[in-house]
């Protein structure tokens, strides 16, 4: 069940600090899951205990890129994030078998 609410975390700049500096980290999830349920994966999955989470639906984006035949018009879909921050002394290691 946590893997299909899950989708991936998100890695970006930001949410490194994030993680660094207020012990928060940000995940994809599904459009349909509410914050309860994306609690019990997040400790579920990696074993630890959330504190809070908070969550935004990041709007879809128009895009065009200019190629030799001409302009393509296309989108980028749409899709919500979870910003859940953890307990003190907690961490996620996304990088720990690397």
């Amino acid at each position: 069940m946590a893997k299909t609410i899950l989708i991936k975390p998100l890695i970006t700049e930001k949410s490194e600090m994030l993680s660094e500096d207020l012990n928060q980290y940000s995940f994809i999830v599904d459009k349909k899951s509410n914050k309860i349920e994306i609690k019990k994966a997040v400790e579920e999955m990696y074993r630890v205990s959330v504190e809070s989470v908070n969550t935004m639906v990041m709007p879809g984006k128009l895009k065009n890129r200019s190629t030799r035949s001409g302009l393509l018009r296309g989108r980028v879909s749409s899709y919500k994030k979870a910003v859940v921050k953890l307990s003190e002394g907690e961490e996620i290691d996304f990088f720990g078998d690397i």
